[in-house]
């Protein structure tokens, strides 16, 4: 049979209910329960079913949201924007869950438990074996899983929401090299975790591009700070007092405050140029202070508002165009700083 030409028939079939019960989960119509209108669903996702352009699902569907907890603003923003966004059009009832961010055992017992209640989950999450063979049983049963901020492509998701990191990575290399006139010098390179897909992309894109067009720049050995500020500061201040010739950092993730004070106690701010992710308060101010030359922002509304609809889209057996779900990104100069009503301290 023609995944593409599966019928109504062929549905009831397949789920092993009468016609009549898959249009009235097709339509949304009462008179069904929750068990059986998404185990029709399941079914009609798992035969590439395709609703006509008329469908409207009316039920409220469950949606489940996996983020990293800890000191990470940027995901404290996310978790904020999910829980407001969460409301119509979409009519989904919307759960944010902020789970230990380096672990991936946490992670997999957080899906454990609440993949028989969720229509839908979406993980920002290493890319770990154990994971990956957790999101593979989910899709076998069914439950579409989105990968967001940090993609793991190796498994049957639904899509990715966030910008190319890859991309990002080379954006801040091309920003170091020119802000620093292709002088001679060291740059030195913070990341929370390289077990994030995302974070290891922004590391190859950042080196990459240094190699190819700033030659004179070296990069010095990557420091895994796990998000974790204070053990960020202590680390810039080792790498002051070593290198003498370090005219660069990129700090691929959180953590930016560490090196901010670094900067400042050594007085070396404004002398060291400083390339970092997401605008929140401690950026916006260190951007208008001259320690950090530049921000790569991406917004935490419009990915949640993008993950939202997709995963409703999904669990309501609609189709969802993942190459949409692609977010740009915006260098921020201390002389374009947006108003933003969802800013808090990073």
């Amino acid at each position: 049979m023609s995944l593409s030409k599966s019928t109504l028939a062929d549905l009831a079939r397949a789920a092993r209910v009468s016609t009549a019960t898959v249009d009235r989960v097709m339509n949304g119509r009462s008179n069904v329960s929750n068990r059986t209108r998404d185990h029709v669903l399941a079914i009609a996702r798992r035969l590439g079913f395709r609703p006509p352009s008329s469908f409207v699902l009316n039920r409220t569907v469950q949606l489940d949201f996996i983020l990293p907890g800890g000191s990470n603003t940027y995901l404290d923003l996310l978790a904020s924007a999910f829980e407001e966004e969460g409301r119509d059009p979409f009519n989904a009832l919307v759960r944010v869950h902020r789970i230990e961010g380096f672990s991936p055992d946490a992670l997999c017992a957080k899906l454990e438990a609440i993949r028989d209640e969720s229509h839908g989950i979406g993980i920002v999450a290493l890319d770990h074996p154990k994971v990956r063979e957790a999101v593979r049983d989910l899709h076998l049963a069914g439950i579409p899983v989105l990968a967001m901020v940090s993609d793991i492509p190796s498994v049957p998701r639904l899509g990715y929401v966030g910008i190319d990191n890859r991309a990002a990575g080379r954006l801040a290399g091309y920003l170091v090299g020119r802000f620093v006139s292709r002088a001679k010098g060291k740059v030195a390179l913070f990341a929370g975790s390289l077990s994030y897909r995302g974070h290891e992309e922004r590391e190859m894109g950042f080196r990459h591009i240094l190699n190819e067009d700033f030659p004179k720049l070296s990069v010095l050995g990557l420091r895994e700070i796990r998000d974790d500020w204070e053990q960020c500061y202590r680390e810039t201040l080792e790498l002051l007092k070593l290198h003498s010739d370090l005219i660069g950092i990129y700090n691929i993730g959180a953590g930016n405050r560490g090196i901010a004070r670094a900067l400042e106690e050594s007085g070396r701010s404004g002398e060291i140029v400083f390339v970092g992710h997401e605008l929140t308060a401690h950026t916006r101010r260190f951007l208008l202070s001259g320690v950090m030359d530049a921000v790569i922002d991406q917004h935490p509304r419009l990915e949640s508002r993008e993950a939202i609809n997709a995963l409703a889209r999904a669990a309501r057996g609609l189709p969802t165009d993942n190459s949409s779900i692609m977010i740009a990104m915006q260098v921020i100069f201390r002389d374009n700083i947006p108003l933003r009503d969802d800013v808090c301290a990073r």
